[in-house]
């Protein structure tokens, strides 16, 4: 697997053979990305998404607590908040999700949430309202900027492996428990087993405890996240009547820039950043971004 090279600032999307793009916000949009482990925002200035910073989630955190949190990743980055123009964000955490929109109406700043009814994507499932808004955001976001057909793999709290049409539809996908979940609920479950470090070992067969967990935890991982990505991207290519050769695969997530996942096999893009950037995308298509302009193909392998 490849990491791909700097990414280009501006989404994308395909008409008449050529990529366009579509600026964010032309003054500082913040994107926040609310998980079941970590808050992540990111902000974009002109266009280009110029950083990012994270805080663990605390969904007892009333709306003054969560501004000021904010206010503390901006300005550990040299940002006044009171330059935020806009506010877009994805939530699996309701109690924080009002919060920001507290926030929103205190500082007078339009507030797009991401979900089934403003993310403008086709969801083929059969109960459209229940998909998480990171993988609907996801699924945006790998369409606009690495192309359909794409399977998508996320990281992070939990693992969402999900499909994306042709026509960028959100196809369905698989949820299964993140390697961290995993190793936490192995230590807090047994009486003599540690927690230890993400690492895969030279060998599956260990010769120590703490190897053996690694063996069972990172490699065993690898095989399930590599087998699931082979299963939906061969399912999604026999649906789209193409070859698997032409799915895209991109990896995201907290986890994603791991070394263990440089062992996930049939990866095409590493972006670990997808989310951010689909809710870039998502405010911009909203009617809050810049006109399109023509733009190079991005290489990402």
């Amino acid at each position: 697997m490849v990491q791909a090279p700097g990414w280009v600032p501006r989404h994308r999307a395909r008409r008449g053979g050529r990529l366009l793009t579509a600026a964010y916000d032309p003054a500082m949009l913040l994107a926040i990305d609310v998980g079941n482990t970590n808050v992540t925002a990111g902000w974009f200035r002109d266009g280009a998404l110029a950083g990012s910073g994270r805080m663990p989630t605390d969904p007892r955190a009333g709306d003054r607590e969560l501004e000021a949190q904010l206010r503390a990743i901006l300005a550990a980055a040299g940002i006044d908040i009171a330059g935020v123009t806009g506010l877009v964000a994805a939530s699996v955490v309701p109690a924080l999700t009002t919060g920001l929109g507290s926030i929103a109406a205190r500082r007078g700043l339009p507030l797009l949430v991401a979900d089934a009814t403003t993310v403008g994507i086709p969801i083929r499932v059969d109960r459209p309202l229940d998909v998480g808004a990171d993988r609907l955001v996801n699924a945006l976001a790998a369409a606009r900027l690495h192309g359909t057909p794409a399977v998508v793999a996320d990281f992070g709290t939990a693992t969402t492996v999900d499909a994306v049409a042709a026509d960028g539809a959100f196809a369905g996908g698989a949820i299964a428990p993140g390697l961290e979940l995993g190793l936490d609920a192995l230590a807090a479950r047994t009486a003599q087993l540690p927690r230890v470090e993400l690492r895969a070992p030279e060998r599956a067969i260990a010769r120590d405890t703490v190897t053996a967990i690694q063996s069972g935890a990172v490699l065993g991982y690898q095989a399930l996240a590599s087998g699931l990505l082979a299963r939906i991207r061969s399912e999604l290519a026999a649906e789209e009547g193409v070859a698997v050769t032409e799915v895209r695969t991109i990896l995201t997530g907290g986890l994603s820039a791991a070394p263990w996942a440089l062992g996930v096999e049939g990866v095409d893009v590493l972006d670990p950043d997808l989310t951010l950037k689909g809710l870039g995308i998502l405010f911009a298509e909203a009617g809050h971004g810049a006109g399109h302009t023509v733009a190079e193909p991005m290489t990402t392998r």
